[in-house]
């Protein structure tokens, strides 16, 4: 299988897709251990790597990812988007915006055959046009497309999620030119996508608050009976269920979920009599006046889920979404179907550092459908 490096691997939504397109994830790295550990358990045979992406060079990465130069074929990476985000400050000058150069310095230094760059919408501000100068720079002899943004829905993630990916191939012998109608012939046609409540299918819409709860619930053994009628398209429901890659996945979750469907991340945010009261007077779409959350609409996509500050910023709840059902928030269970990670996915066991990973991550829907495109044109 050909190796493919993930820089800001996070919890793993781009090495799930990488895994899934046919890639072998060599090598994860990853500034943050609560990430960095859930990245762990799910890719056990990837090598992984708790450093500052700041501190390294291709040498480096290289000698730390056991692997030579020529059997590195891709980089893939979502450099920090905090400094760029248009919902905060979009400093210039913020420092993390400097890691987004650093990810095509590695690019230049050891020379994959292609790499995938993911950030989102406020990158391609104006005011940003310096760093993406300077950062596409260090690929000159690559051929690079227009810089793709993607609708998570279109891809079939049941979430309106949209990012920018950043596409670049070297010209050679071992693959076919990319295109940018390649990658959009991996839309999903509107038949196959889902909605809200398909997402959500087979789990439960009260989940109770248990104090010291670990978040394992067992569900239906009719969701997970292929033959069973369930709303859900044939290709979200794979994904959800099944599509897990040889070597991917922790072992002994892995073999829980298969034998009792039992999944973890069903943790329920803790309501006061109140806020419940009025979380349940909100129709669909409307917004909480006081948290800001939105009631989901079982009809359409979920909006984007958001990752909150990390503890440099005072570690700051992101805002989430009430589920459309349940007066209550929605789980980071939830939040990973409205991800479209799989079931068979093991999540964090506390709320926070569930949300915050999900939040940051890339779709692994999505991530699949561009790299497969990316794979099918590798001779």
């Amino acid at each position: 299988m050909p190796n493919v490096i993930d820089l800001y691997a996070g919890a793993g939504g781009l090495s799930l897709g990488a895994a899934r397109a046919g890639f072998n994830v060599a090598a994860a790295v990853e500034f943050n251990p609560h990430a960095m550990n859930t990245h762990m358990l799910n890719f056990p045979r990837s090598i992984h790597i708790l450093r500052d992406i700041s501190d390294l060079n291709g040498e480096a990465l290289l000698q730390l990812s056991g692997l030579n130069q020529q059997d590195l074929i891709g980089i893939i990476g979502g450099p920090p988007c905090q400094g760029f985000s248009s919902i905060g400050h979009g400093a210039v000058d913020d420092p993390r915006n400097t890691l987004f150069t650093k990810f095509f310095q590695l690019v230049e230094e050891l020379q994959p055959v292609f790499f995938v760059a993911e950030n989102v919408p406020g990158i391609m501000n104006n005011k940003f046009a310096q760093i993406r100068t300077m950062a596409f720079a260090h690929v000159q002899n690559y051929q690079l497309l227009p810089p793709i943004r993607v609708d998570a829905s279109e891809y079939g993630a049941p979430t309106t999620r949209t990012r920018y990916f950043f596409i670049g191939y070297r010209v050679c012998n071992q693959v076919e030119p990319f295109t940018l109608e390649a990658i959009e012939q991996m839309k999903v046609p509107l038949q196959q996508r889902t909605t809200v409540r398909q997402a959500l299918e087979g789990l439960p819409n009260k989940v109770p608050y248990v104090e010291n709860s670990k978040g394992f619930v067992k569900l239906s053994r009719n969701y997970y009976n292929i033959d069973a009628a369930h709303k859900q398209s044939a290709f979200f429901y794979v994904r959800t269920t099944d599509l897990k890659p040889d070597n991917i996945g922790d072992p002994e979750y892995v073999r829980d979920y298969a034998n009792r469907h039992r999944v973890n991340g069903l943790l329920p945010t803790k309501h006061s009599d109140d806020v419940r009261l009025r979380y349940s007077l909100l129709r669909c779409g409307e917004r909480d006046s006081v948290s800001k959350s939105i009631r989901l609409n079982p009809k359409r996509y979920s909006p984007t889920l958001r990752a909150g500050t990390g503890p440099e910023k005072g570690s700051y709840q992101a805002v989430r979404p009430i589920h459309f059902k349940d007066s209550r928030v929605i789980t980071p269970r939830e939040a990973a179907r409205l991800q479209g990670f799989p079931d068979w996915f093991k999540l964090p066991d506390t709320i926070w550092h569930g949300f915050r990973q999900i939040g940051n991550s890339v779709s692994p829907i999505v991530a699949e459908r561009i790299l497969t495109a990316i794979y099918q044109r590798l001779i």
